[in-house]
Parts: C-alpha cells; sequence; structure tokens
C-alpha cells in the first residue's frame, strides 16, 4: 500500500513538474481591466475561472511533441490503455460481437434478476451521453485536419476501445450495491474504492474514488449540460433566421423550456432516464443515418473511391501535418474523445441493468463503442468525403462542415441537423445528470433530499448554459471530463484480471447450458 501510493504521488508530482512554471505564472495572472469598457457577467464569469481554467487544462492536456504534432498525453493514456485490454482479453471485441447482441435482445436474460433497467435500455442510456456533437462537428474536424485517412485509424480505435467499456461496465456491475428498494449504485465510485480495499490498498481507492466523483460532478454540469444546451440554441436560433429569429437573445427562455422537460425526465431516476432513452436514441441515431444513406446511395459511385481515399490516406498523407502519424493521431482524437471509452462514465449506467452475471453488460457496453464510432462517425465522414466539404472549412467550423456536406445533397438538412442536435444535447444531458446524480449521492449520502438538491441544481446550470456564452466554464469542465479517465484506467489495470475471470465464468456458464437461452423480449 504505502509504496504503492508513494509510485502514484511520484507520479503526480512529475507531471506537475513538466509543466513550464512560465505557463503557470501567465495563466494564474489577474486579468487586464481595459479604462471605460464594461464587462457583461459573462466576461465577468470568464475572467474570473480563466486562470483556474487554463491550469486545470494544461494539466489535464499536457502534450508531447510527436512527428511535429502535439498529442495530449490523456489521448495517449487511453489509447494505449485500449490496446492493452483488447490484447489481455484476446480479441473480445470481434469474439464477443454477436453474443453481445444476442443479449441486448434479450436471448439469455430473465425477467426476475436483480437491477433496473433491461440490457436494451442500459445501452442506450450509455449510448444517449456519447452520440451527440462529436460525431457531427468532431468528425469534420478531425478529416479537415487529418485527411480522409483520420477515419481509417477512427475506426481502429473505435474497435479497440470496444474492450475498455467491456472491461469497466463488467467491474461496474460486479462492484455496484443495491439499496432496500433495490435502487442501484455503481461505475469507477465502487470499483475503485471496493475493488482497492480488496487488495488492502484502501486509501489509494478511496482517494482515487472521490477524485472521479468530483471530476464527473463538474463534467456533467459543463460538457454533459451547459455546452450541450448552448449548442442546441445556438443550432435553433440559426435555421429559425439567425439574428432576425424571434428566439435570438432570449436563451434563457428555450433554457427554461429545456430545463423543465429534463427535470421532468430526471426526477424519475435511471428507470425514467432508461425509458425515455430507449425511445429517443434509436430515433435520433435513425433519422441522421437515414439522411447519410440517402446521400450514399445517391452517390454510390463515388462510394468505392471515398473508401480508396480513406484507405491510402491513412498511410500515405505526407501532405497532411505530421504525416502518417498526423493522421493517426487525428483519428485516434476524435475516435477516443467521441466514444468516451476508458472516461469510466458510461459504467455508471451500465450498472443499472437487470443481470446477475457481470460480464453479460459488460459484453453489450463493447456495442456502445461500435455505434457512436465504427457506425455514426463512418457514416459522417462518408457524406463529408463524398461531397469534398473537408476541403473547404476556411469559413466553416465543425458542424458548418457536416451541414454544408448533408445540404449540398438534401437542400432542408439543416432542420434535420437543428433537431438532431437538440436530441443529441437532451440525450447526453439526462444521461450526465444520472452520472452526477450518482457521483453526488457518492460523496454526500443517499437521501431524497441529496438527490432533490442535485436535480435541482443540474436543471438551473441548464438556463444558465444557454443564456450564456461561458467559454472558460466550458474548458474547465472538459478537462474535468477526461480528468476522470486516469483514476479509472489505473483501477482498469488493477482489476482486469478480475473482469477476466468474470467474463471466462459467464462464456463457460452459456457453453454448458448453465444459463439458457430465453426467447423474451429486451423492452
Amino acid at each position: 500500500m504505502v509504496n504503492l501510493s508513494r509510485f502514484f504521488g511520484i507520479l503526480l508530482l512529475f507531471s506537475f513538474l513538466l509543466i513550464d512554471p512560465a505557463l503557470v505564472a501567465q495563466d494564474l495572472a489577474p486579468p487586464v481591466d481595459l479604462p471605460g469598457v464594461e464587462q457583461s457577467l459573462d466576461d465577468q464569469i470568464n475572467d474570473a475561472i480563466g486562470p483556474a481554467t487554463r491550469l486545470i487544462e494544461n494539466i489535464v492536456f499536457f502534450s508531447l511533441p510527436i512527428a511535429g504534432q502535439s498529442v495530449p498525453l490523456v489521448l495517449i493514456w487511453l489509447v494505449v490503455g485500449a490496446l492493452v485490454f483488447t490484447i489481455y482479453f484476446r480479441f473480445i471485441n470481434i469474439r464477443g460481437f454477436k453474443l453481445a447482441i444476442d443479449i441486448v435482445r434479450g436471448k439469455y436474460t430473465k425477467p426476475d434478476e436483480s437491477g433496473e433497467v433491461s440490457h436494451f435500455q442500459a445501452l442506450t442510456a450509455a449510448l444517449s451521453g456519447t452520440v451527440g456533437l462529436g460525431n457531427i462537428a468532431g468528425v469534420a474536424v478531425a478529416i479537415s485536419l487529418g485527411g480522409p485517412g483520420a477515419t481509417f485509424w477512427m475506426i481502429v480505435a473505435g474497435l479497440l476501445g470496444m474492450t475498455s467499456k467491456l472491461t469497466e461496465c463488467t467491474l461496474g456491475v460486479k462492484y455496484r450495491q443495491l439499496d432496500e428498494d433495490g435502487r442501484t449504485y455503481g461505475g469507477p465510485m465502487y470499483y475503485l474504492s471496493q475493488g482497492f480495499a480488496e487488495k488492502g490498498w484502501v486509501g489509494l481507492g478511496k482517494f482515487l474514488a472521490i477524485f472521479f466523483a468530483i471530476m464527473c460532478i463538474g463534467g456533467s454540469i459543463g460538457g454533459g449540460n451547459m455546452f450541450q444546451i448552448n449548442q442546441a440554441y445556438s443550432q435553433f436560433v440559426d435555421v429559425t433566421g439567425g439574428d432576425a429569429s424571434w428566439w435570438a437573445g432570449k436563451g434563457w427562455l428555450f433554457g427554461l423550456i429545456m430545463a423543465f422537460i429534463v427535470g421532468m425526465v430526471i426526477i424519475g431516476g435511471i428507470r425514467s432516464i432508461a425509458r425515455t432513452t430507449a425511445k429517443i436514441v434509436p430515433f435520433m441515431c435513425g433519422i441522421y443515418v437515414a439522411a447519410a444513406i440517402v446521400i450514399l446511395v445517391t452517390n454510390i459511385g463515388q462510394v468505392p473511391s471515398a473508401f480508396g481515399q480513406i484507405i491510402i490516406g491513412a498511410f500515405t498523407s505526407s501532405a497532411v501535418a505530421g504525416g502518417v502519424i498526423g493522421v493517426i493521431i487525428q483519428g485516434f482524437r476524435r475516435a477516443a474523445f467521441s466514444n468516451e471509452a476508458g472516461i469510466g462514465s458510461a459504467s455508471i449506467a451500465h450498472s443499472a441493468v437487470r443481470t446477475e452475471n457481470p460480464a453479460s453488460e459488460g459484453l453489450v457496453s463493447l456495442l456502445e463503442p461500435f455505434i457512436d464510432t465504427v457506425v455514426v462517425c463512418t457514416m459522417t465522414a462518408l457524406v463529408i468525403i463524398i461531397t469534398g466539404t473537408w476541403a473547404n472549412t476556411d469559413d466553416l467550423g465543425g458542424v458548418g462542415v457536416t451541414s454544408a456536406a448533408f445540404e449540398s445533397v438534401i437542400t432542408w438538412f439543416p432542420l434535420i441537423l437543428a433537431i438532431a442536435v437538440i436530441l443529441f444535447a437532451f440525450s447526453t444531458m439526462i444521461a450526465w445528470s444520472y452520472y452526477g446524480e450518482q457521483s453526488w449521492v457518492y460523496l454526500f449520502g443517499r437521501s431524497e433530499r441529496s438527490k432533490l438538491a442535485f436535480k435541482l441544481l443540474f436543471c438551473g446550470f441548464v438556463v444558465i448554459g444557454a443564456a450564456m456564452s461561458l467559454g472558460n466554464v466550458i474548458g474547465f469542465s472538459d478537462a474535468m471530463i477526461f480528468a476522470m479517465c486516469f483514476p479509472n484506467v489505473i483501477g482498469l489495470y488493477v482489476l482486469m484480471p478480475k473482469a477476466r475471470r468474470e467474463l471466462e465464468s459467464y462464456m463457460k456458464k452459456i457453453e454448458d447450458g448453465t444459463i439458457q437461452r430465453y426467447d423474451a423480449d429486451s423492452g
């Protein structure tokens, strides 16, 4: 215990020493007030937390120079972990794919097992927290910077991330707790504290669990809430007339309406959230993918050429900054930041599943990066490559590039995109509200008053996020989300033998008929 704690303490100290002291001094410097210029409330809040934001971003997103590219250490941490888990579990992401689909369909699940939601509902609840703006805007940015070849490495990273999800979600179910009313409490907070305690590392496990919970709360309020509603409001205003829209300048009203809708869903807990996401996620993914298929079918003759650009560009893109390494980095960055494999958040939702076999939900969870990255992100990439909008991005942001690509074939697509963005934002908010609530009650207790306090706080920030342009708040919370991966991946490394034993035991039960196949519908 002492030696391991000392090791991680030295590692943390070393990471701080890597940061340029001049940058820290610059980050902590107070903002300069310009005489005669009155600051808005947004600007005052941004300036107030700006120093702290830049400091934590420098720590969490500390970058290493590789082939002329600045590669965030957090990206290396996530991708290397995914590769290690994939090899350790002997490519279960491929071997277990069909079984995972059967489990989602309810073929191996008895309805009277412990838990709150079905496998399908748990999957959609977790997907609702990852399928979002990253699939729309992030892919465009990756291709704009890395060329079509970035898509290939995005797919590779997505396939590797499937095993990270399996590991963390298996552990999430294994170490979850159920109260007297049958409500579940799970996630990294529990497998870090309990799993490490089994090894005699009580203090270290508690520290990592508390650190994760604090980061998760901050991330849920910022990146999982304020950023989502802010982008949804912006897209809504754009399609209703831009600056001439009646909604322009009324972000508070848009936020108030969305806060009411969000509150109506999250007040019922994970069961209400899961019922909602089970309807929204298939619908929102369906309309988006359907639009992509229409464009691909319309340009079917260009599809082989697009795949050719993806494969050739993955290994020969010398024109891209950093060459092939630069392409790999862009692809891996988008996949890791889109499906959040290794962050640990999804295991909180998956822990609520009805099952007596932790590995069953681990297998289900490996479908999440596949749907998010291999399917949705790849469809977006193909549309952008075929239409050629990725090469003309001077005046377009990430969402603008994707919107222009779809609009070139479907003239009324911006309206569909606005609906998709709002649905993506809404589903992400209700999923992250649950992640934040579970972390909140881990720290402050499971009383109804504690849960209600967080839900009211979360809904309040929906209004604030829509009404204000808080760049530094979003940057701060984004860093907090990815800070979650450091304690989580440490826990996965330490506890992955337990996850593999659960997986081997479950697979053996299926092979010898101990777990029988059912024809029940997953609901």
